[in-house]
């Protein structure tokens, strides 16, 4: 058996699930991350990225689908209030974080966390981030007013956990507008 290989998309590192490759990039565990296994994908002419990933070997392990089913998964961050934002803004409910501060600002938030997970649905990672915080989580557990994003190469989507359940939110920066400055020529 080779030590290092490539098979459907999946890296294997002696025999472990380590990673995967998907359209020229490969995420890998960085709980791997040693000279040998970089050097080998850095030679690989279908990987252009390598990018180190926290969750992954977990996903892959845990994971009974094969690796064509296991692309629907997305990968999440975790947004919370920064501490010097006003504290009353601090799990509320969205209805009243909107009428009081206006909708969720990234601005006002920090990551706590990015990573791979072993599902999409909302209310498992709500159990697991607010229970069972895997490592490299920095956040207190989930709670209301937290942001839950799920994200893959296509893009991302934003959740607000709110009191009872999750509202789909807008959390992107708005785009700079240009000023148009006309200047007359003489």
């Amino acid at each position: 058996m080779k030590q290092i290989q490539i098979e459907n998309g999946v890296i294997r590192y002696y025999g472990n699930r380590v990673g995967r490759v998907t359209e020229g990039c490969a995420v890998v565990d960085p709980m791997f991350q040693n000279e040998a296994l970089e050097s080998f994908l850095r030679k690989q002419r279908n990987i252009q990225k390598i990018q180190w990933q926290d969750g992954i070997y977990d996903r892959l392990a845990n994971s009974q689908e094969d690796m064509e089913s296991a692309k629907g998964l997305k990968d999440v961050r975790i947004w919370q209030l920064r501490g010097d934002v006003d504290v009353h803004m601090k799990f509320l409910a969205l209805s009243q974080m909107e009428q009081q501060y206006g909708s969720p600002k990234p601005d006002s938030y920090i990551k706590v966390y990015e990573g791979a997970s072993d599902t999409n649905d909302l209310e498992e990672l709500y159990d697991k981030f607010r229970y069972h915080p895997p490592s490299g989580y920095t956040g207190h557990g989930l709670s209301i007013s937290d942001v839950l994003e799920l994200y893959d190469e296509t893009g991302s989507s934003f959740f607000y956990v709110d009191r009872y359940d999750f509202k789909r939110i807008d959390f992107t920066e708005p785009q700079p507008v240009e000023e148009f400055i006309h200047t007359m020529q003489f």
